[in-house]
């Protein structure tokens, strides 16, 4: 098969197209053509070094694929309801990169009817990251209101809809203009410019005084004394990213007197179990609104295969709204 490979730590040009054997289907696995890939933050970070596969798992790089199931442990198939021919979308632990990847039955979901392979690879990563902790971590309810920071990402356009289609309502921050009418079109409530207002007077006037039920971060550092101002009594912060360092320092006073929650995860090296559950949860509560395109993907851009050096400059350029997605066909 063909895949993507990281030659070395480094740019984007260290990614090069390379052959390997066609992986196997282990016990409670499917084989899956893939159709389609898409591209998260952390596969930039495992590019440069500094975000290694965890034990067992591919060196390829990828979290997420659409394609068909070709083979795999048909006890465990027929248990899930799937058989061989079956368009899904699934979350893998790496090796998403390449015509052929394996994943875990329980971290596979079906394509939404009527949904393209390219859309449905832009589904899993985020949607399984949201879910856990904006609602599982963090546990948001309708009427709360969430604030989301890097509003445009694909991990922000996913729980803007997500949060609104949950009735509550959604704050986010965001670089320039046009990611902010971006995200209002999608249903965001408001959109702060971080490079132009400070966020958290700006919150507090949105709330008038009260803050925010839920904050979900990816950048840490100099964020998280910040976010800690911006929490209504009761309220939780959930950092998944520390693109802003990770080093923080906030008001542990202020933490005591509102009973304030500070939390954060990883997805990646959680159990199998733990995945399987997500999918569960997806496949009752999200998926239905998928089906019905209540919510929807946002892709940026698609690109071929062989452009995934490009895609990868393109992710580190900050200039897209939403998922970048790479197809071999």
């Amino acid at each position: 098969m063909k895949a993507i490979a990281i030659t070395r730590p480094g740019g984007p040009e260290v990614l090069q197209m390379i052959e390997r054997p066609d992986p196997i289907a282990g016990a409670g696995e499917c084989l899956i053509v893939v159709e389609a890939f898409g591209l998260n933050r952390p596969d930039v970070l495992q590019r440069k070094g500094a975000y290694p596969a965890p034990a067992g798992a591919s060196d390829l790089p990828g979290l997420e694929v659409a394609g068909r199931i070709v083979a795999g442990d048909a006890q465990a198939l027929a248990e899930a309801g799937f058989k061989l021919g079956d368009a899904v979308c699934a979350l893998v632990a790496g090796g998403g990169y390449a015509e052929l990847c394996t994943a875990p039955i329980g971290q596979c979901l079906s394509v939404p009817e009527g949904w393209s392979m390219v859309e449905a690879a832009s589904l899993p990563e985020t949607y399984f990251t949201v879910w856990s902790n904006v609602f599982e971590r963090a546990g948001l309810m309708a009427g709360e209101t969430l604030l989301v920071h890097g509003g445009s990402s694909g991990i922000g356009v996913t729980a803007i809809q997500l949060a609104k289609a949950m009735g509550a309502r959604v704050l986010v921050t965001v670089g320039n203009a046009d990611k902010a009418d971006a995200c209002l079109k999608l249903g965001a409530d408001l959109a702060i410019d971080y490079k132009q207002q400070d966020f958290v007077a700006e919150v507090a006037a949105a709330t008038a005084g009260r803050g925010v039920d839920v904050i979900l971060d990816m950048v840490a550092g100099s964020y998280v004394e910040r976010n800690v101002r911006c929490l209504a009594e009761d309220g939780r912060t959930v950092i998944i990213a520390v693109q802003g360092g990770v080093d923080a320092k906030f008001d542990a006073g202020l933490v005591l007197r509102r009973r304030l929650t500070v939390t954060g995860s990883t997805l990646r090296p959680r159990s199998l179990a733990f995945k399987a559950s997500i999918a569960r949860a997806l496949r009752d509560r999200v998926w239905p609104l998928l089906s019905r395109r209540e919510i929807g993907p946002v892709i940026y851009r698609s690109m071929p295969a062989d452009q995934t050096a490009a895609a990868h400059s393109l992710m580190e350029s900050g200039e897209h709204i939403g998922k970048i997605v790479l197809s071999w066909h």
